[in-house]
């Protein structure tokens, strides 16, 4: 039988308006209707859809489903002549081959159904266009391919989300899905999805939200850990609706509705030796939304590599290099695609709150990672962002990571980085994120009954408290000038200086000779520099902190530091060993009840 796989898409105000995302050609021959439903040619203009969003990643499918012969279907009218393409990236360069043409010719408007006949099947497939009068029109279309109908599996996702106090984008994701696919019985996802929401924040309107297909419970305010484990708790238990897959999807990001039908489709046609696959949506920038930030990770015991970050994908060259497979170990939570097969009651997530759950079920369980074109989020950009807090797990939850997963990890790693780590905050006066990271370093020695006996609420509550606040610039002792703020970024050193700044610990050693601006999410120590005072400033949020030089404390801490090397020193092994031995525990139901309070 033939199955469509996905659609061919068109550039939407409100979501993605980057053209060159869904098509390439020349803007003086070929325009996109107002209502951005078709495409209108003037004679001899040329459409492209060598694209993010319009290839077609036959290699990937080929390697990981059941497919047979894929065949495109255009919508046309007028006079075209189309050509079926493949391209594939080899040492840098494009083969490009020509598959196929057709002449095409329709007063109305009809579909035209050519399959992709090619030797090698590798790279992409795409179509190029070329109408042959004026006034010829492109109105979309899909891409199939046969399936034998005993090889199409059953499946039934289930979209799992996490939620603190975003409102506002819970009811608009939950509008979108419920006009493209909850509602819509025309969608093929239509009966085969449902939505499970955990309330962090306990400020949904449950009764106004919430119906058979959209499910929410208020939780304890324990991170994204807690939040998803409920989720996937709610979703194991489920009485109505038993889901073959689920889906992690962050609360606040933006999802073209196609990315869950791709994934849908995909899974239906995969092979049995990859049963387990997981799928995972790349993320994208919110501002900048032609540019990847991550498409699957690698985690290297604590030093994270993004792939193909960076990568831009209104050029075919990009979209080129995401068909390269790469070594990935974890894909993050802003949409992950994982089988039921792989949740039980006895290995759900560890609760460590945030920064490090979904990297250590990534790690527990990943064995197969696909990422496809197409499938994809768009998120507000990491260096955008900025919590103090945030010091507190970054390292304890590390050291939980590396003791289950990283077996090999020595105490002279991590004192290289615990001492990095503290010296970077010293040197941009950031006293208070000190104490937070020697706090989690030390909660960390306290073992498995720590995390089981705390109250991973109100724990949080107190290390909000001890970071930085930001406040209205107004509020500060240092004037806000932005073109300072500015300038900051370009703010560079010769060999010399840099090589005198590191002698006297980045200035702490020379008097203060200034108060400065810096940016909150991105400084660097250069930053920071014989000032007195600096003002870090987050541009998001229009808000700033303010973190003034001590030698006293600075001294104070470096004291502290060479305490807890000895206590590294001589109790690092047995902690961690301790923690691989007792930390399964942690992933059982019965301690995530007791911990949620269910």
């Amino acid at each position: 039988m033939r199955v469509k796989l996905q659609h061919l898409l068109m550039p939407q105000a409100g979501l993605c308006p980057q053209q060159e995302m869904y098509f390439r050609a020349d803007p003086k021959k070929v325009h996109l209707t107002e209502c951005h439903r078709a495409l209108t040619f003037e004679r001899y203009g040329v459409a492209w859809f060598d694209t993010y969003f319009n290839s077609f990643s036959i290699e990937k499918w080929r390697k990981y489903t059941n497919i047979g012969e894929v065949s495109v279907t255009l919508f046309l009218k007028g006079k075209f002549e189309i050509q079926l393409r493949s391209k594939e990236k080899i040492h840098g360069r494009h083969a490009e081959k020509e598959l196929s043409v057709t002449a095409f010719e329709s007063m109305e408007t009809m579909a035209v159904t050519l399959p992709f006949r090619a030797y090698e099947q590798k790279g992409m497939f795409f179509v190029r266009l070329e109408a042959l009068e004026k006034d010829s029109q492109y109105w979309g279309g899909y891409y199939s391919a046969e399936v034998a109908e005993e090889a199409l599996l059953p499946v039934d996702l289930a979209i799992n989300i996490c939620t603190f106090k975003r409102e506002a984008f819970v009811k608009r994701n939950l509008e979108l899905l419920r006009r493209n696919i909850l509602q819509n019985p025309e969608n093929e996802l239509f009966g085969h999805l449902q939505v499970f929401i955990s309330d962090n924040g306990k400020t949904l309107e449950i009764p106004a939200l919430a119906d058979e297909t959209v499910h929410i419970v208020p939780n304890k305010n324990v991170g994204g850990a807690g939040g998803f484990t409920r989720g996937l708790i709610e979703i194991l238990h489920c009485p109505t609706y038993r889901a073959s897959h689920v889906l992690f999807m962050d609360d606040d990001i933006l999802i073209e509705p196609e990315a869950l039908f791709r994934t849908y489709t995909l899974l239906r046609c995969r092979k049995s030796e990859y049963g387990d696959v997981f799928i995972g949506g790349a993320m994208l920038r919110l501002d900048q939304q032609n540019i990847q930030v991550e498409a699957g990770a690698v985690w290297q015991a604590g030093e994270l590599a993004s792939r193909k970050s960076g990568v831009d994908l209104n050029t075919p060259d990009g979209c080129l290099y995401n068909e390269t497979e790469e070594t990935v170990e974890f894909h993050a939570w802003w949409y992950c695609c994982t089988p039921m097969s792989v949740v039980s009651e006895t290995n759900l997530p560890l609760p460590i709150f945030i920064r490090g759950d979904d990297l250590e079920y990534g790690l527990r369980n990943m064995k197969h990672l696909l990422l496809l074109n197409g499938v994809c989020v768009w998120h507000e950009p990491f260096e955008n962002k900025y919590s103090s807090f945030l010091e507190y797990y970054i390292l304890r939850n590390m050291l939980y990571d590396n003791a289950l997963h990283v077996p090999g990890y020595s105490k002279w790693k991590f004192l290289k980085r615990l001492y990095g780590n503290v010296t970077r905050q010293l040197f941009y006066y950031r006293y208070q994120n000190v104490d937070l990271i020697f706090r989690g370093v030390n909660d960390f020695f306290k073992g498995v009954r720590f995390l089981k006996e705390t109250d991973g609420e109100a724990l949080h509550q107190e290390i909000m408290a001890a970071g930085y606040k930001a406040q209205p610039v107004e509020a500060l002792p240092v004037p806000f000038d932005y073109p300072a703020y500015e300038r900051s970024f370009g703010e560079n050193d010769g060999r010399f200086h840099k090589l005198l700044r590191m002698l006297t610990f980045n200035g702490l050693f020379l008097p203060a000779k200034r108060d400065t601006i810096a940016s909150m999410a991105t400084c660097r120590p250069i930053n920071f520099y014989r000032a007195k005072r600096v003002l870090q400033y987050d541009v998001t949020s229009k808000k700033a902190f303010v973190t003034e030089k001590s030698i006293r404390k600075s001294i104070a801490y470096l004291f502290h530091l060479l305490g807890m090397t000895g206590k590294i020193l001589f109790g690092f092994d047995g902690a961690m060993k301790r923690f691989q031995q007792e930390g399964t525990v942690l992933m059982r139901e019965e301690t995530w009840r007791n911990y949620l309070h269910i």
